[in-house]
């Protein structure tokens, strides 16, 4: 099998690490490098662990993007500090101030490296990995992800591609397939990632802020899934007076219809995003083409011990 694309979501990835490790650790002026130090120990590991060829960290260039508010209003409304003035900018995400320095930090790193970032405007992460991974026709594809939601990208063609979960952190990481998803979830293994998006749906996020449909649970969503195949089937079975689909569940169902014609498209990633990168190509150098600005930075950030731990698991990578 060739080597894989490693698609990371760098929000996620970075923000578990700036929880997982303390405030303690900062650069020699005194700024808070946890997050940068753990990210970086974290595509190290990931890099020994899985030797990819090719690797792109993805962007939140809108972490709220208006077109899925417009649809359901209370789409991550709880984690807005800031409403935009205007259409063309993102809101501003309630994040902690020592955060958003150390993303620029990690930028600055990767961008040294020559490590590719791609986003799109108007698009979450979830929406780059999603699109990068159903372009894929060469090399399976590993997402990687505290989010659950990403569950949803888990296929066996034209290529493989599973997620990484890092939601219990990078040593008890565990790695998904259909197989593993419709196990777990209890829907079709034949379409397990977009069977899982609609329990998603159904069964609600309050970390979304979806709602879900009233009355309807997980175990109630997989075995409605279970037993009708796909969301489409089974608003159709609500609407089938002939159907022997349970009254109580009818009655939900029918009287949650706007929400789950809305919801669809923001609980889906998109596979069609304007995804744009960093630089001219994915491909995982093995070295930085100028190491002194990579030195510079590690040295200025104080991270130069993990700086180091990168480049040697680049240094193992074949040529």
């Amino acid at each position: 099998m060739s080597a894989p694309l490693l698609l990371l979501d760098g929000a996620s990835m970075w923000f578990r690490s700036y929880f997982a490790l303390p405030s303690s650790i900062t650069a020699p002026d005194g700024r808070p490098v946890n997050a940068v130090r753990g990210f970086l120990d974290t595509v190290a590991n990931l890099i020994s662990r899985e030797r990819p060829a090719r690797l792109v960290v993805c962007r939140d260039d809108d972490w709220r993007p208006r077109w899925r508010v417009d649809l359901i209003p209370s789409y991550k409304a709880h984690r807005v500090l800031q409403e935009s003035p205007g259409d063309d900018t993102p809101d501003v995400e309630d994040v902690p101030d020592d955060l958003t320095p150390q993303e620029d930090m990690i930028f600055a790193l990767l961008d040294a490296f020559g490590i590719a970032t791609a986003g799109a405007p108007g698009y979450e992460a979830d929406d780059v990995l999603g699109t990068l991974a159903a372009r894929e026709r060469r090399d399976p594809v590993l997402v990687v992800s505290g989010d659950r939601d990403l569950l949803q990208l888990v296929a066996d063609e034209p290529v493989p591609v599973r997620v990484l979960y890092l939601g219990r952190g990078m040593a008890k990481a565990t790695k998904w397939g259909p197989v593993e998803v419709a196990e777990q979830y209890g829907v079709p293994v034949d379409r397990a990632g977009p069977a899982y998006a609609e329990l998603a749906l159904l069964r609600g996020d309050p970390s979304d802020g979806l709602p879900g449909v009233p009355g309807i649970g997980e175990k109630t969503a997989a075995a409605l899934l279970a037993e009708y195949g796909s969301l489409t089937a089974i608003v159709a079975a609500a609407e089938d007076p002939s159907s022997s689909l349970p009254k109580a569940q009818r009655t939900r169902l029918r009287a949650a219809a706007d929400y789950i014609e809305r919801a669809g498209a923001v609980v889906r990633v998109a596979t069609d995003a304007p995804v744009s990168f960093s630089t001219g190509s994915d491909r995982l150098p093995l070295a930085a083409a100028d190491p002194r600005p990579v030195a510079d930075l590690a040295a200025e950030f104080g991270v130069t011990s993990a700086v180091g731990r990168l480049q040697k698991a680049l240094d193992e990578l074949p040529d």
